[in-house]
This record gives C-alpha cells, sequence and structure tokens, in this order.
C-alpha cells in the first residue's frame, strides 16, 4: 500500500510542473524509480540548493546569487541600455545571441486583465526608479509579441517617453527559413513595417 501511495505522490508532484502532463510524469516517475540512488539523490540535491540560494537581483530581479546577478555586477556592461522583459528565462534567451551587452530589468510577468495583473504588481516602479538614478539613454522592451506583451510594451512607453528617454521595441517578423504563407496577418504587418534597406 505504502508503495502504491508514494509512487502517486511522486506522479502528483512531477504533474504540477508546467509541460509534463500525466504521461510525462509517468516516464520520469519510472525513470526515478530505476536509476541508481546517487542519481536521484544528486536531482533532489540539486533542487533544494536552487530553491536555498538562488533568488531575485535586488537591482534588476533577474536571478542571482548575491545580492546583484553577474550582469549587474559587469562593470564592462553597457550601462546606458535596459532591456525590459517579462520573466529571467527571457534574459538567457537575449543573452544566447551574444548581441546586447547592455543592462536588463525583469518586471516579473506582464499586463494581463484577464489574471488581474496590472503595473502595481509588476516591478514597474523600480524600473523607473533605476531611470531616475541611473544615467540610461535607451530603454528596450523586448516583451513578447503577444496581446499582454504589446499591452505592457504600450504602458511603458507612454510611461517612460515623458522622461526624455529613448524607448525602442524589439523588431518582430519572418523567422528564418518561414514561408510568407504560412505566416499570421500580425508577423506580416510586422516584418513589413520593421523592413530595411539591402
Amino acid at each position: 500500500m505504502g508503495t502504491e501511495r508514494d509512487l502517486q505522490r511522486l506522479l502528483d508532484e512531477l504533474g504540477r510542473l508546467p509541460g509534463i502532463g500525466p504521461k510525462s510524469a509517468q516516464r520520469i516517475a519510472y525513470h526515478l524509480l530505476e536509476c541508481d540512488p546517487q542519481e536521484a539523490r544528486r536531482l533532489a540535491d540539486a533542487i533544494i540548493d536552487v530553491k536555498e540560494h538562488v533568488h531575485f537581483c535586488s537591482r534588476c530581479f533577474n536571478y542571482a546569487t548575491a545580492d546583484e546577478c553577474p550582469i549587474c555586477q559587469d562593470s564592462t556592461r553597457d550601462r546606458t541600455r535596459i532591456c525590459v522583459v517579462g520573466e529571467p528565462r527571457d534574459v538567457s534567451a537575449i543573452e544566447r545571441t551574444g548581441s546586447y551587452h547592455g543592462l536588463y530589468h525583469v518586471l516579473g510577468g506582464v499586463i494581463s486583465p484577464m489574471d488581474k495583473i496590472g503595473p502595481d504588481q509588476l516591478h514597474v516602479r523600480e524600473l523607473l526608479a533605476r531611470l531616475g538614478s541611473e544615467d540610461i539613454q535607451e530603454v528596450i522592451i523586448a516583451t513578447n509579441p503577444n496581446i499582454e506583451g504589446e499591452t505592457t510594451a504600450s504602458y511603458l512607453a507612454r510611461t517612460i517617453k515623458p522622461l526624455g528617454i529613448t524607448v525602442t521595441r524589439l523588431a518582430s517578423g519572418l523567422p528564418v527559413g518561414g514561408d510568407l504563407e504560412y505566416a499570421d496577418e500580425l508577423t506580416l504587418g510586422r516584418a513589413i513595417e520593421a523592413r530595411r534597406a539591402l
């Protein structure tokens, strides 16, 4: 009886993870049952360690193990630009490109009236405080190109522009290797608007 209860508890906990359905939870659970105890212990220890040691950067709200994240601590970064993103994972995505060398500010979500999330539930106040105390010349808004991301971008642009700071938005359009016939109207429209000279 205890074995079934323990297995069901593991399945239930794995099933709570985003993107893990019942089948995936079952595969992971059976893998953990069949692997050696050290492998299962390493996974458990890694989860506990990350929960105990990783928190939000006091300056930009990215993930950090010290008071400030490595990006905020890096004196070689361009300190005149802040890229505003919704979540810490967006910082990782932009960093992987190797194309941006400025600072970041993580909002902790996006404006979503349906979910009762407004600017007060995000790190907008902290962003405005940074704009008032740091020598920022450009704010790059890099929220997702969906309704919530666009709403957030519009709100931030209206709020920041009166401060005399340049506000830009990531270009969006067709993916490399994509076909025009499969592009939705919004994506195709954006690609036309963001066209550049060759």
